[in-house]
């Protein structure tokens, strides 16, 4: 049975559609087999990948509604063992359509239940707030995943998030795990990025993940290409940093593994 993985935090500008993105293609070139969906309106996660998000037919906004079937969304295969559920602006109105819904909280979950055995791992990558649509990702999701930029503001949020994560492991899905920290846009040029690594190390009390991955450019510019860093420029330091982080998400709880 495969692991779904939230991509989590309501602060924008965090990294989380990198790490979305940059994750689950290295996670795929490790020979896992990886779906990817995309619960952000902006479709940066779709585009990311080099989908057309406004010529995609049927998207996570059409299966939250009932109006197609989650085969009929993914778009198999877009990169060895990466396939993805697109998603465009139409879902900005997908909460008000969902009003009055029984048991709204749980569509996304019911519809990945029927494929999560074709998986080794689903990547979730949720939008910048905590609404309806953060809250189904995290009753879908196994452990979330929280990218935290290395800047004066990081903890600032961050204990609203996991009193989110609290109150749905409380209500909704009991099994939900905080999957780990990963820090962004790391500069080891700054004082401030080290610092903000400790402060986070001494105030957190959850799982940090080894991989640092740095402010690059090369992982900055291979969104416009529509490729993610390992298709992009697989030497980068980006493409290394990843290709650790996926390795760690691949082996985390094995103590055995360091």
């Amino acid at each position: 049975m495969g692991r779904t993985i939230v991509v989590a935090n309501q602060k924008g500008g965090v990294g989380k559609t990198t790490t979305t993105i940059n994750l689950s293609a290295s996670l795929a070139e490790l020979g896992k087999k990886v779906l990817v969906v995309d619960m952000d309106p902006q479709g940066n996660t779709t585009s990311g990948f080099g989908i057309e998000k406004d010529d995609v037919e049927n998207t996570v906004y059409e299966l939250l509604l009932g109006e197609s079937k989650l085969e009929d969304c993914i778009q198999k295969e877009k990169f060895p063992n990466l396939s993805v559920v697109a998603s465009n602006i139409n879902l900005a109105g997908a909460e008000i359509e969902l009003l009055g819904i029984d048991e709204k909280e749980f569509l996304l979950k019911k519809a990945l239940d029927d494929v999560k055995e074709n998986y080794d791992f689903i990547v979730i990558d949720c939008p910048p707030s905590l609404n309806m649509l953060t809250i189904n990702s995290m009753c879908a999701g196994d452990t979330v995943l929280v990218p935290i930029q290395c800047e004066y503001y990081a903890l600032e949020g961050l204990s609203q998030l996991i009193h989110t994560i609290d109150l749905v492991r409380e209500r909704l899905n009991s099994d939900l795990e905080i999957e780990g920290v990963v820090f962004t846009m790391f500069d080891a040029r700054t004082n401030l990025s080290l610092q903000v690594v400790e402060n986070v190390k001494s105030n957190l009390n959850q799982t940090i993940y080894k991989t640092i991955i740095p402010r690059n450019v090369r992982l900055a510019e291979a969104p416009s290409y529509g490729l993610p860093i390992t298709e992009y420029d697989k030497k980068s330091a980006g493409a290394e940093a990843y290709h650790l982080l996926a390795e760690e998400v691949i082996h985390r709880g094995e103590e055995e593994w360091q």
